[in-house]
């Protein structure tokens, strides 16, 4: 076989596994996904295979297999120039953090998919599935506000790339967001939620488009009506909208089987059988992430409520409200430790600044200084590596001091140093040369590395929220590149000579007309 023909293979496999996990057969997924690890050795088939089988494996909750399979998706992806891999790797690393109870990981995968698929320059299908999964981890943490933002996204993405908009339908985010409110204690609240969701799926019916919904909506859909059901609404019972049949939908998922397990005691209580709801319940088995770990006591609650043994159902209520409380002041302690943490490293950086009698590092933005950006480079040019150094200048920052004050223009000189760090290539070194004037070292590459990295460094400032920052005062960058060449000349010359060159360069960009 030809270099072309297991080119061909390759892609041929993963768009076939990714066709069995929209379908709910990630079993399937996998074994092929397995195959194409085994025998490729493109980094881009591989990125994509180890990406779609870390999907995998959080779809059939194999819980267990979740941190080597992020770890080796990150060592393969961290490399690739390619925005959507790095969004859908940490949309996905997000999930499997959310199931593991680490929330102050998910968190911070959250954070950076949002950035990295919002980086994406000719978003596509991909780029909506990452989206998809962005929505999911958001929806599992009760972000529901962000969830339901991240999967508009998808659905805009999805239709443009020719993806049914009932592929994305996602009803479980709005069924999460339902089970938080009653929770919560606010039941009709949650039965507002779960009519709009039997709202979206009658209008698929009645246009003949639910053919086209994925199997692990139909699950969501049908525990949204048993849970109306159990909640006093009629049962539904028309024989597509009827919650058992729906119920049996899902194919291998973990979260659908939650959900049918579930489900079917929701419907015991609705049909009049609140004891064989309870007992259920004893012996049921779902993991607390799929709809909260409240979700069971609530549904004892009810059962129990139906049975007539109120002091009971009390009981169970009050657990599962402490449940969702616990829940809650989990989020809240992560973000207080995160600010605390970064208040405590700001601190350490003022007192390394302090006491340190060179110091090398900013202490504005935490990059290295002029002095160590100066050492780096000569230490690289003395082991006779290529290298090229580009000039980075911030348009409009003028504007910011002027407008905003000095506090706002240190805010934004923060943010662009995260921004720059945050497109880097492994080993690319960043530092604040003084005022607004930034310097990447590019170690072993040459020109046509720089233009993709200033293309990727562009695109990522383009991208950025400044508006939220510095209402009204665009903020933008200027780049130019230069080859640093010691031949023939002392360091000191050419370092001087390739600051020059880079300089002009960067001048340059910023008299060319912008794109707006």
């Amino acid at each position: 076989m030809g270099w072309l023909d297991r080119v061909t293979d390759q892609v041929d496999a993963l768009t076939q596994a990714r066709a069995l996990q929209e379908s709910s057969r990630s079993a399937e997924a996998y074994t092929i996904l397995d195959r194409v690890l085994r025998t490729t050795a493109d980094p881009y088939a591989r990125a994509d295979a180890l990406v779609q089988r870390l999907s995998a494996l959080i779809n059939l909750g194999r819980t267990a297999e979740y941190t080597r399979a992020i770890e080796e998706a990150t060592t393969t992806v961290r490399d690739l120039a390619e925005p959507y891999l790095h969004g859908h790797l940490n949309a996905l690393a997000a999930l499997a953090a959310h199931h593991q109870g680490a929330l102050d990981r998910c968190v911070t995968h959250l954070v950076k998919a949002a950035r990295a698929l919002g980086a994406v320059e000719d978003p596509d299908r991909d780029t909506a599935w990452g989206w998809h999964d962005l929505a999911m981890a958001y929806s599992y943490l009760s972000f529901h506000g962000y969830a339901l933002g991240a999967i508009e996204r998808a659905r805009q993405l999805g239709v443009a790339a020719g993806i049914p908009e009932e592929t994305f339908a996602a009803p479980g985010i709005r069924l999460r967001n339902a089970v938080a409110l009653d929770h919560n204690g606010d039941s009709d609240g949650c039965l507002r939620v779960l009519r709009d969701v039997a709202g979206d799926l009658d209008r698929f019916l009645r246009g003949g488009r639910a053919g086209r919904l994925r199997p692990s909506s139909l699950a969501a859909y049908g525990y949204a009506a048993a849970r109306r059901a159990a909640l006093g609404d009629p049962l539904a019972t028309g024989t597509d909208a009827a919650p058992a049949r729906l119920l049996g939908h899902g194919g291998d998922s973990a979260r659908a089987r939650d959900m049918r397990e579930l489900g079917h005691v929701c419907l015991a209580v609705a049909e009049g059988r609140p004891i064989e709801a309870v007992s259920r319940l004893e012996t049921v088995r779902v993991s607390t992430e799929t709809l909260g770990a409240a979700e069971p006591a609530r549904l004892r609650s009810i059962a129990l409520a139906r049975s007539g043994d109120h002091a009971a159902a009390h009981r169970a209520d009050r657990l599962a409200f402490r449940l969702a409380a616990q829940r809650n002041d989990r989020l809240r302690d992560v973000y207080i430790d995160g600010i605390a943490a970064r208040i405590d490293h700001e601190e350490m950086r003022r007192e390394a600044a302090r006491y340190e009698g060179e110091a090398l590092t900013d202490p504005l933005t935490g990059l290295p200084n002029r002095r160590r950006l100066e050492r780096y480079i000569a230490t690289v040019v003395a082991r006779g590596e290529r290298v090229v150094i580009g000039v980075c200048d911030l348009d409009g920052f003028k504007a910011v001091n002027t407008r905003h004050g000095h506090h706002s223009g240190d805010l934004v000189l923060q943010r662009i140093a995260g921004v720059i760090n945050r497109v880097m290539r492994r080993g690319d070194f960043v530092a604040r040369y003084g005022g607004d004037e930034f310097v990447v070292v590019l170690p072993g590459a040459g020109m046509t590395e720089a233009t993709e990295v200033a293309r990727r460094i562009d695109a990522a400032v383009r991208t950025e929220d400044w508006e939220s920052l510095v209402p009204g005062t665009p903020v933008g960058v200027s780049i130019g590149f230069a080859e640093v060449s010691a031949t023939g000349t002392g360091l000191r010359e050419a370092l001087g000579a390739a600051f020059e060159a880079a300089d002009r360069e960067m001048l340059a960009a910023k008299s060319r007309p912008r794109a707006s």
